[in-house]
């Protein structure tokens, strides 16, 4: 069965982005190791689950990227990846889809999530999409959470767990310290 992979990137004190959606904060710790953590996880998948926010952004950046001569030809190469790649986007709002291979539903079922990871494929990866984690926390459908946590301290935001019903369990499967601080922490959800 395929795993559902949460990758986020995450503060300290347990924010995702910043007062007003601020990111920029992302770029500023970023070195090439994370760069190859990133491209081998969207190599070992080849399904993305996005949330509205997420996917208008994704899809308004990353389909431009091959054809940009000022990017490297890693950063090209990742966006290649994810433009071939399935996309399933959770939006009550959204009218289209129109991201190469997106597929768009309205609600977001256990049934749907569970039909998905019994298909044939490879691992399933969610970006960003914070309420779209926490439903499928809710629900315990979430089987690997890859949290790159920043050594930064914003002070307030927007924070990746809010909302849940109960306690989430986890147990460290693997760790690692990039160069410039950040550190991947891949939990698993105990059971």
């Amino acid at each position: 069965m395929r795993k559902i992979i949460v990758t986020m990137w995450v503060t300290l004190d347990g924010f995702i982005a910043g007062p007003d959606g601020d990111m920029a904060w992302v770029g500023e710790h970023f070195d090439e190791r994370m760069g190859q953590y990133e491209y081998d996880l969207v190599s070992a998948a080849d399904t993305l689950l996005l949330g509205r926010v997420t996917y208008e952004s994704f899809a308004g950046s990353w389909p431009k990227v091959p054809d940009n001569p000022s990017v490297s030809e890693g950063e090209k190469a990742y966006a290649r990846l994810l433009n071939t790649m399935r996309k399933v986007v959770f939006s009550k709002t959204l009218a289209v889809a129109e991201w190469n291979n997106s597929t768009l539903l309205r609600d977001v079922t256990p049934e749907a999530i569970e039909q998905l990871k019994q298909q044939p494929g490879k691992d399933i990866i969610i970006y960003g999409s914070a309420s779209l984690i926490q439903t499928l926390m809710n629900l315990g459908l979430i089987d690997e959470y890859q949290l790159l946590l920043y050594p930064l301290v914003l002070g307030s935001g927007k924070p990746l767990f809010k909302g849940l019903r109960e306690r989430q369990h986890l147990k460290l499967a693997q760790s690692e310290v990039f160069p410039s601080g950040v550190m991947l922490l891949q939990y698993q959800p105990k059971r």
